[in-house]
């Protein structure tokens, strides 16, 4: 970035950016909370399309920005309803007064707020501006994108949580199933993405979904604000060590790396550690908060007459996380040959040998490898109510006294394993699963995302772009039709008429004659009918 001709540009956007998500944190209010969700997004657009000058940055800086607008129309639609009902934007007196109107409205408002949250934390259906996103520089990736502004929406659930739970239930089951739905849904496509930076941009899209999950169905916001706590910690590092790696080989392919860990050491050896705990291998910090969100879906399922969707979403999600995220380290910095099983080194595919990643890359993600070593521990009894909230009553159980928790270890580790044989010592081909036609149908669908892309882009050109190709017509030839038709007539009509002012005494004799021959012929026309 040193280097960059934008390099003064950059920090001023990223000031601009610091200042927007100070403001959206601190509100008191949703004028004010908008006020900043709206500057963030501004933020977002200038940092994505940082390097306007290449061809990739600006369509996504404006995807980022229209796909959010849709979600902030609802959030929008949402506060004004609030508003001319409680007649202030203040969250505490619209909490205290939430009884005096019809909770069916209440909850269509909370549903409508919800909407802004979907937009900014890239849930389905909007979720398809941040993997796109990742074409800005890393460290906005890594800030931004990963830690920062996307966990807004999930802020804003958190910050309206009091006034969610005065809604009606349908409220939160919309936050927990389009959460859970999200997180399996990203997983899946993270599953076969080559790119090191869209494996961990569909990898935060699901993780995202996992905060909503725990918000959803938790008396408390305390477990889905945890995992959002502990996430941007190993996913901050992930990004900044995905940076790295491409300083190193200059690609972002993982299909052209491969050994690196012994060339990048300082490297590899922290982006494991965030690899273990994001697959919620214990004792790391991802392991405490997603074992929380996955225990909570349990408990909802027995409290809500067996209905366990959401525990089996989360806990499959667990298990795809576990494969596509040491698809990546096994792809990256692992791979057949290598020490440990595959685990360090091996076959390197690129080209070249690698660059030396200097101290100023690598030096962050020793530091952020601390945290998501011991964060989790805040979760422990006790420890994380009362680190937010002040509260010394515990929203967590102890998570190694529950056979739920090594139900969800074995999981994640079943993923590791399948992901070890076939990337790591490569017992089983990568392409085992594609030989056959099923196979080879779901991995193009996968690759693809579902072709949601394709779908919003047929809409756009055949729906919002031919109503608007109706709508001009419309109005070119018939509202102008009609405008320019009666000038036509007007103007035909006073070329007529204008011929007859001649300025002559002759001719305006002859016509006042005329007009009188005409009236007296007409007045003995009728004297003859009448007799």
């Amino acid at each position: 970035m040193q280097g960059d001709p934008g390099y003064s540009r950059f920090f001023a956007w990223l000031s601009l950016f610091t200042v927007s998500m100070l403001i959206l944190v601190l509100a008191d209010n949703f004028l004010v909370i908008y006020i900043g969700w709206e500057l963030v997004g501004l933020s977002s657009y200038l940092l994505i399309g940082f390097w306007y000058d290449r061809r990739d940055p600006p369509p996504a800086a404006l995807k980022a920005f229209v796909t959010t607008r849709f979600g902030d129309f609802g959030f929008l639609i949402g506060i004004l309803i609030l508003f001319f009902n409680f007649h202030t934007f203040s969250f505490s007196a619209i909490s205290a007064n939430a009884g005096h109107i019809d909770i069916a409205l209440l909850t269509v408002a909370m549903i409508l707020i919800f909407c802004g949250a979907v937009g900014k934390s890239a849930q389905f259906p909007l979720h398809v501006w941040l993997p796109d996103a990742m074409e800005g520089p890393t460290p906005v990736s890594a800030l931004i994108h990963a830690a920062t502004m996307v966990a807004a929406g999930v802020y804003l659930v958190a910050r309206t949580f009091f006034i969610f739970q005065q809604a009606g239930p349908q409220a939160f089951e919309v936050v927990a199933y389009v959460g859970g739905f999200t997180a399996i849904f990203a997983a899946s496509i993270g599953l076969v993405q080559n790119d090191i930076k869209r494996v961990l941009a569909y990898s935060t899209v699901s993780q995202l979904g996992y905060m909503f999950v725990g918000l959803g169905v938790a008396p408390t916001d305390a477990t889905g604000m945890f995992h959002l706590f502990t996430h941007a910690f190993f996913k901050a590092l992930l990004f900044l060590g995905s940076g790295c790696v491409i300083h190193a080989i200059a690609n972002q392919d993982m299909r052209k790396m491969g050994g690196l860990a012994p060339y990048m050491k300082w490297t590899a050896a922290p982006f494991l550690l965030a690899t273990l705990s994001i697959a919620g291998i214990p004792p790391l910090a991802g392991f405490f908060s997603k074992d929380g969100i996955i225990a909570a879906t349990f408990t909802y399922g027995q409290n809500n007459g067996g209905n366990f969707v959401l525990y089996g979403l989360t806990l499959a999600t667990a298990g795809l996380t576990a494969f596509y995220m040491f698809r990546l380290w096994f792809l990256t910095f692992g791979g057949r040959g290598g020490k440990f099983g595959g685990f360090w080194g091996g076959e390197y595919r690129g080209e070249g040998t690698p660059h030396k990643v200097p101290f100023v890359m690598w030096g962050p993600l020793v530091a952020l490898a601390i945290p998501t070593v011991i964060a989790g521990f805040w979760g422990w009894p006790g420890n994380f109510p009362a680190f937010l909230t002040g509260n010394p009553a515990s929203d967590f159980e102890d998570p190694f006294l529950s056979g739920l928790t090594w139900i969800g270890v074995a999981v994640a580790l079943g993923g590791i394993g399948i992901a070890w044989l076939m990337y790591g010592i490569q017992a089983i081909p990568a392409d085992a699963l594609t030989r056959n036609p099923v196979g080879a149908f779901i991995y193009r669908v996968l690759l693809n995302k579902y072709y949601i892309d394709e779908l919003y882009g047929w809409l756009i050109r055949n729906l919002v772009l031919g109503l608007s190709y109706a709508e001009q017509a419309f109005d070119r030839y018939v509202i102008d039709g009609v405008v320019n038709g009666s000038a036509v007539v007007i103007r035909t009509g006073a070329n007529i008429f204008r011929r007859t002012e001649t300025g002559r005494v002759q001719n305006y004799a002859a016509a006042i004659f005329g007009g009188a021959l005409i009236i007296v012929l007409v007045v003995f026309i009728v004297v003859q009918s009448g007799k």
